[in-house]
């Protein structure tokens, strides 16, 4: 690592060496950001994109129902013959939750959100069901203190992102007012690399392991459903990803086709000819892959993200997990975004808990958690 400029103390140095600085290119994109390479307008695609028709969507069938009772039938055998694994994206900053990790903090209760998703977890699965955490330089330390207060049957691995730096508009470091550089987890694009730096992935398939679900921390609606397992198996495509009727004021990915392939698109990712009222579809972040997939090698895109932060303008670098839709085949699934049966239930900021408790209590008590 070179900081020649301006040398960072030893314990900002450790900390780069202990979350995987080192294998992102940094410098690399600090160049690409200083010569306009890497910019708001850089982040558009430049050609036109389609919207997809209804076609494409596969609809999760209502609870009860026949196609329901036989899809919960192939995946719970695939859980029950120890196949299934869940990921919980625990990274981040949680900065709309005043910096402290999401995770431990109190949802629903007094059970905080990992209490819950490893309740979801212990009771869809039965105990035959390992949880892997993806944690941050942030959440790893008081994550980990937080699971040795809780009761579970949960058998818990816990791996982490990587670490990077932010950086000032004009492409030099950025150091807050004391002095101090300002430290980032590069967005949920780091999952594949992450899971094979840490050997989850391998230790995972090695136990017989062969699909993953993946969801964020802060969604309690995206449950271990045995549903969906059966329909991805059933479906065959190595990645399924769960998509929601759109909203005005949702902010994130949906579904386009781009030079003929269908893939995740982010809303800054987007022409600026292109109407983003117009998006029928939105993605959750929730996904399920067949674990082998993600062994492979992705080229996934770095993007210049702009933040403020102390009310200062500065760059992260960041990737995305839902890029990893234009590297292999999908299975797009439709799932309820209101109601008891809600799969999509997100809390970004403190005022949603509120607003969405009695949903999120109602959900919960028909999963069984409450």
């Amino acid at each position: 690592m070179n900081f020649d400029e301006r040398p960072l103390d030893d314990h900002s140095l450790a900390l780069l060496n202990q979350y995987g600085f080192d294998s992102i290119p940094f410098f690399e994109l600090v160049q690409r950001l200083k010569t306009g390479r890497l910019s708001a307008e850089a982040n558009r695609l430049k050609g036109p994109i389609q919207l997809p028709g209804e076609e494409t969507y596969v609809c999760l069938p209502e609870p009860g129902s026949r196609r329901a009772k036989e899809l919960a039938a192939l995946g719970q055998a695939a859980i029950d013959a120890r196949q299934v694994g869940v990921i919980v994206l625990n990274g981040g900053m949680a900065t709309r939750f005043g910096s402290l990790a999401k995770g431990v903090t109190e949802a629903v209760e007094g059970r905080s959100f990992l209490d819950l998703k490893l309740s979801q977890v212990a009771h869809a699965g039965q105990g035959c069901v390992p949880v892997l955490l993806m944690n941050s330089f942030a959440t790893d330390e008081p994550t980990r203190k937080h699971l040795t207060r809780l009761e579970n049957s949960c058998q818990i691995r816990s791996f982490s992102q990587m670490i990077s730096l932010r950086c000032t508009p004009s492409g030099d470091l950025y150091f807050d007012e004391n002095g101090d550089p300002s430290f980032y987890a590069p967005g949920h694009g780091d999952l594949p690399y992450a899971l094979q730096r840490s050997g989850a992935i391998e230790d995972f398939i090695s136990h017989g392991g062969r699909w993953l679900t993946v969801s964020n921390v802060d969604n309690l609606g995206a449950s271990l459903d045995p549903r969906v397992i059966g329909l991805h198996i059933e479906k065959g495509a190595p990645m399924t990803v769960e998509i929601v009727r759109a909203k005005q004021q949702d902010v994130g990915g949906f579904p386009a086709i781009v030079d003929g392939k269908m893939m995740i698109v982010e809303a800054f990712r987007a022409p600026g000819s292109f109407d983003v009222n117009t998006i029928p579809v939105f993605n959750t972040n929730t996904f399920v892959f067949d674990a082998q997939a993600l062994r492979s090698r992705f080229d996934l895109d770095w993007f210049a993200a702009f933040k403020k932060v102390n009310g200062e303008s500065v760059v992260q670098f960041e990737r995305l997990v839902g890029q990893l839709t234009q590297f292999m085949p999908v299975t797009w699934l439709l799932v309820p975004r209101r109601g008891t049966y809600s799969r999509f239930i997100p809390i970004k900021v403190p005022a949603d808990l509120e607003y969405r408790k009695q949903e999120l209590e109602q959900m919960l008590a028909a999963q069984g958690v409450l």
